[in-house]
């Protein structure tokens, strides 16, 4: 239950086995994408960043020179670009668009002003994430035991997730709030083993929709080590550039969650697209919390996942009124304070896999809680104070004992004590003070 902040980064970092990278193409063939393509994304790049060198191009293009030589052959010869300086060495030949170049570029950009790494085939992006499906993960009880160290959850509880985490399927947590459904939500990413291969973009009839997020694709590899390709290294390397080694991702929603989110987002400015976090979240974990608190209505929001939940596959549109499909390979996580009923219908609940009841905690686990928080706040723990906090309040109020309650109390109760000056101790005039101010009278 909530006994520390749940911070993805501080989660315990189980059993990582590397990824099986896809290989570096040796061709234009191999890359997936048309030679024209490949001629607008080095026009456009060169157009927007002046001259650069061919160590320069393959570092912004992510493409081998394999790949690279005969479209900017191709360029030359249609006098769209010159080479401005050459001592012999391929490090010192550079490259300037010619007036023609420019004015093409001009045009491609309109087109679209996606100038990122090349992106990879849907074809590809398709058959890596199912080779590295998270279905395929596992989770062993000595994983969810180091994932959950030093916290208070229910061992009923944690065995359920575990269970959950191994079927690959979607889980509906559910509960009253302050129980401890979203604290063990985000501290269900510490299971996740393994890296993935995650791409810049894909390229879906000629459109870009752009995949990596920073914000949640955490690479294995230091930057340098993606980023810094050069001329010897793009000789050495063996895995395609345009992907990148991460960890398994986790992707986090609540109430701003709208039926608009779930689609691609195209930018008519920029004219390419930004992935939906469902597609983001592939291989790994999408938390969408407080069901029910969306604008749009929640049956609205749980009928969109029906298809995605029952087929693993999600279908989308471009701008242009083209569908494809995309793997669904995600485990979602749905937390809500209210009823399964009053959210779905039977159909909905039968696709779901586990459906885990999160409510009060016993007194010795109310206690363990308080006693962690103290320690993290550095309040000396009494059992005086907790047993004058459950006999006086909880008891004779009937307030359950949910997880959430000692820390809230406890932070109250610091909060005033450093305002009066004083030590913040568990004594009964700082706790009445934090109960009283923390819970709502009529």
């Amino acid at each position: 239950m909530k006994t520390r902040v749940a911070e993805q980064e501080n989660v315990v970092d189980v059993d990582r086995r590397a990824t099986r990278m896809p290989q570096q193409p040796g061709s234009i063939e191999e890359t997936g994408l048309s030679f024209q393509f490949l001629v607008e994304l080095l026009t456009k790049a060169l157009f927007l960043r002046g001259q650069m060198r061919l160590a320069e191009l393959v570092n912004q293009s992510r493409l081998p020179i394999a790949v690279l030589e005969p479209v900017l052959a191709f360029m030359r010869t249609e006098r769209l670009c010159e080479v401005t300086r050459s001592s012999g060495a391929e490090t010192a030949i550079a490259y300037n668009l010619t007036d023609l170049g420019r004015q093409r570029a001009g045009e491609f950009l309109q087109k679209s002003q996606y100038v990122g790494p090349a992106p990879v085939s849907l074809h590809a992006y398709v058959e890596q994430v199912h080779q590295q499906s998270v279905a395929n993960m596992g989770v062993t009880r000595e994983q969810l035991s180091q994932a959950f160290d030093g916290l208070v959850v229910k061992e009923g509880i944690l065995k359920q997730f575990g269970a959950a985490m191994n079927s690959g399927r979607a889980i509906f947590v559910y509960g009253p709030a302050g129980s401890g459904k979203t604290f063990i939500a985000e501290h269900l990413a510490g299971l996740l083993s393994g890296d993935v291969a995650i791409p810049h973009a894909i390229v879906v009839d000629n459109e870009v929709i752009q995949v990596f997020d920073p914000l949640i694709h955490h690479p294995v590899l230091h930057s340098e080590e993606n980023n810094g390709l050069g001329l010897e290294l793009d000789r050495r390397r063996s895995s395609d550039a345009r992907w990148v080694a991460c960890h398994r991702p986790v992707v986090k929603t609540g109430g701003e969650l709208t039926l608009s989110m779930l689609d691609l987002d195209f930018d008519e400015g920029a004219r390419f697209y930004q992935a939906p976090p469902q597609v983001r979240a592939n291989n790994g974990l999408m938390i969408i919390d407080d069901l029910g608190r969306q604008l749009a209505p929640a049956m609205d929001i749980m009928n969109r996942w029906i298809v995605p939940l029952d087929r693993r596959v999600d279908y989308l549109a471009l701008h242009t009124g083209k569908k494809f499909m995309l793997p669904f390979d995600v485990i979602v996580v749905f937390s809500t304070n209210m009823p399964p009923s009053k959210l779905a219908d039977e159909a909905f609940l039968r696709r779901l896999g586990y459906k885990i009841y999160v409510g009060a905690v016993s007194e010795n686990e109310y206690r363990a809680i308080a006693q962690q928080v103290c320690d993290e706040l550095n309040i000396p723990f009494t059992e005086e104070g907790v047993t004058y906090l459950l006999h006086e309040h909880h008891y004779k109020e009937g307030k359950p004992l949910y997880a959430c309650i000692p820390r809230d109390i406890l932070d109250q109760l610091k909060d005033i004590a450093r305002y009066e000056g004083v030590r913040a101790e568990m004594t009964r005039e700082l706790l009445d003070w934090a109960w009283g101010n923390y819970f709502t009278h009529d």
